[in-house]
């Protein structure tokens, strides 16, 4: 009984280290409300391990036998919803609550039946083999396949395989003639070493699930405007990257490069305030004229930056003279009436292999030809010369402009 008791005591450690962990992060990420609940599955499932531990000492067995039951499945049902709520595919409450008590009742059917019996054993196993497939469930229906998804859904598998298992083991290998009894029978010590490993790995794989989720929001936090909501220059790089190497030499890109005209003026004679609104305006303009799959980002303090995958030159062009015919009768707040704010624009394609530094240089010398020419306007590049492969790229990775 010593070594169950033992790892009854590990399992219940294990678990309250899991709670920190997700109690943590609950505070530190949008994913807040998932690891709350998680924390709240371990937290329950755990105390599990007092009733088992109280079973051979108390006059009430079955109070604490069914309660151990309860536990446990009461945790996994609350990792369900957790689960849910990150995955967003969510369990419906009336069917997981009726899942629950349909469950504790059939226990308290089942515990005067003989123990080490199949239809004992299947009974209380065949709960959990079912909450934790309904689990793994959830993460197949939602749309996420990264690895750490990967790895916490074969964990459930297994999780529930091992209750399948358990059916078979409790017969095989003897669980005790009665509740009390249980720790004292070979079944516990096998059953609680199982259920340690699972534990583990299948909190790590939440973790590491739940802390990708952190890591990736960091990310894109990093790579994302306060101001306009648009990318920065880290994230327009970062997002136009792969969009560039997906140009065959049939496809062409377009870059739109775009300043607000006299933007200084506008903060030194109606303060910073409405600079800001400015550019909150013409970000939502962008966001709302820009079609699908471009990619806009606010590359400095008053230019912006739009990349158009397969749209051709005359296309960007009409693109450009949208965005800038929306600003110039956009009623921006704290500007008097009558005052408008306009923009200039800088058009290029950008070619099947070409760098984006390339054409960005070219797009802002077009920006710079509209704003001699008197702002308010849209100025397009030459297209580029034909960029192909050279021997250079073998060696360095990039290419030469022939």
């Amino acid at each position: 009984m010593g070594g169950a008791i033992s790892l009854l005591a590990v399992n219940f450690i294990v678990a309250q280290i899991f709670v920190a962990a997700f109690l943590i992060i609950s505070v530190k990420s949008r994913s807040g409300r998932a690891a709350a609940w998680c924390a709240a599955g371990f937290g329950v499932a755990s105390l599990s391990a007092i009733c088992e531990a109280v079973l051979p000492f108390t006059p009430m067995p079955r109070l604490f036998a069914v309660g151990a039951f309860a536990n446990v499945l009461a945790g996994f049902c609350l990792l369900r919803i957790g689960l849910g709520v990150f995955y967003s595919v969510p369990a419906k409450p009336p069917v997981l609550a009726s899942f629950f008590i349909g469950s504790v009742i059939v226990d308290l059917f089942i515990y005067d039946l003989p123990r080490g019996t199949l239809l004992h054993a299947f009974f209380y196993q065949m709960p959990f083999f079912l909450i934790q497939a309904w689990s793994a469930a959830a993460i197949i229906r939602s749309r996420r396949r990264s690895y750490a998804d990967g790895i916490l859904l074969c964990m459930l598998a297994l999780s529930a395989l091992y209750f399948l298992v358990k059916i078979y083991a409790a017969v095989a290998a003897g669980s005790g003639a009665t509740a009390a009894d249980y720790l004292q029978s070979p079944f516990a010590l096998i059953s609680q070493a199982l259920g340690a490993m699972l534990i583990v790995g299948t909190g790590v794989a939440m973790l590491g699930v739940v802390v990708k989720d952190v890591v990736d929001e960091a990310r894109a936090s990093s790579e994302i405007d306060a101001l306009s909501g648009l990318c920065n220059r880290r994230g327009f790089s970062s997002r136009v990257a792969p969009l560039l190497r997906d140009l065959s030499d049939h496809d062409v890109g377009t870059l739109i490069l775009a300043d607000i005209d006299r933007f200084k003026l506008v903060n030194d004679t109606f303060g910073h305030h409405t600079g800001d609104e400015v550019i909150r305006e013409f970000s939502h303009i962008l966001a709302d004229v820009m079609p699908h799959r471009a990619v806009a980002a606010r590359v400095g303090g008053e230019e912006f930056a739009i990349f158009l995958p397969r749209v051709g030159l005359a296309d960007a062009r009409v693109v450009a003279n949208g965005i800038r015919s929306e600003l110039a009768v956009k009623r921006i707040n704290g500007l008097p009436e009558g005052v408008a704010v306009t923009a200039s624009f800088g058009v290029s394609a950008v070619a099947a292999g070409e760098l984006l530094d390339a054409a960005m240089r070219r797009a802002d010398n077009s920006l710079y030809a509209a704003k001699a020419g008197g702002r308010n306007r849209v100025e397009c590049a030459e297209p580029p010369i034909r960029v192909i492969a050279s021997a250079d790229y073998h060696r360095s990775g990039k290419y030469r402009p022939t």
